[in-house]
């Protein structure tokens, strides 16, 4: 839920909610990342899907250095704090999945009561009005995102965002594939490796921090306690000794709302930040990084591969010359990246 929306992709959405094959193993998909993070300790090259190159040997370098005692560049354990983007950054972003998952709750809400059907901004979703979508921009969706949070129970939402992920698919290349598919190979490895050398992941994510929740461990092996995002406000209902979430939002974790919340919820600067070129909203979170007083290291993913990926670019180039200015690391997806999915 970045400033750098388009809700013009969103139009048509629901022809992304399909049913997916469900997997009836007992195999998880975080037993997978428990499993691939424990082998990454002995692998003779923990990260597999990036190209031998400078950036693979910085990074390699800046964890080895980070996590052996007595090196000039060591950090202490409980200062290896790592924060990472969720869209662009560790998985696909066009279209956004919180997008999708609006729409995918507009339809449950107009199902229940569709009287709704009649009222903006449901109407647009209902009728794929493009213009009126368009017109109404990131204002609008904003509208939307908080009725589709708002009045309900977490465990009504939780299962919600189950039912969500259980089902939609993903529109990539003229194809769909399942959500758990469009995740980034070389950034899960990325999270393995750092947590094998003692660093605590974070996800901080402009898309609102119950969603990512809901998803975070399954994905990346990331317990919901380390998701960091756009926040509603919440109410304690003692009746029924439950949680209900209100439509106003607390906290838009996006662009300098980032260190807010890295503040509040994690306590202080990582060592470690990663976002992505696509909307400038990682640049406040990699110089609040860089304030560190260890060793640190921040990377942008440049989301320059259109034959695997996307290729897309900010107008102003915002995140790539401050990347520039400031010494920090950029990823190609294009020649960094041998894979980019999982598979």
């Amino acid at each position: 839920m970045k400033h750098r929306l388009t809700i013009v992709l969103l139009v048509g959405a629901g022809i992304f909610y399909t049913a997916c094959t469900t997997n009836t193993g007992t195999t998880t998909a975080s037993d997978t990342a428990s499993t691939a993070a424990n082998k990454v300790a002995t692998s003779s090259d923990p990260l597999p899907s990036w190209n031998d190159g400078a950036l693979k040997t910085a990074i390699i370098d800046f964890v080895t250095n980070a996590a052996k005692e007595g090196n000039a560049n060591f950090i202490p354990p409980e200062k290896r704090i790592a924060t990472f983007d969720n869209d662009g950054t560790l998985w696909a972003e066009r279209p956004y999945v919180q997008e999708l998952f609006a729409f995918y709750m507009v339809k449950k809400l107009v199902q229940a009561k569709p009287e709704l059907a009649k009222k903006q901004p449901f109407k647009a979703v209902v009728e794929g009005d493009k213009a009126t979508l368009a017109k109404g921009g990131e204002k609008m969706l904003l509208e939307l995102v908080g009725a589709t949070h708002a009045g309900t129970t977490e465990d009504v939402f939780e299962a919600n965002v189950k039912a969500f992920f259980d089902s939609a698919v993903y529109p990539l290349h003229g194809n769909t594939v399942p959500l758990k598919n469009i995740t980034y190979q070389p950034q899960i490895e990325l999270l393995n490796y750092l947590r094998a050398n003692g660093f605590k992941t974070f996800i901080v994510t402009g898309g609102t921090i119950e969603l990512v929740r809901g998803i975070s461990m399954s994905l990346y092996n990331i317990p919901k306690e380390q998701v960091v995002g756009t926040t509603f406000k919440y109410k304690f209902v003692d009746s029924n000794n439950s949680m209900m979430r209100l439509a106003d939002i607390a906290l838009m974790d996006d662009k300098e709302g980032k260190p807010v919340g890295i503040q509040q919820h994690i306590g202080q600067r990582p060592a470690f930040a990663c976002g992505n070129e696509g909307g400038a909203g990682d640049i406040a979170m990699l110089k609040y990084s860089s304030g560190n007083s260890f060793p640190t290291f921040q990377m942008i993913v440049n989301h320059d591969d259109s034959t695997r990926e996307f290729f897309y670019q900010e107008k102003d180039s915002a995140s790539l010359k401050a990347a520039a200015k400031n010494n920090w690391h950029v990823a190609s997806m294009k020649n960094d990246w041998k894979e980019v999915f999982v598979k």
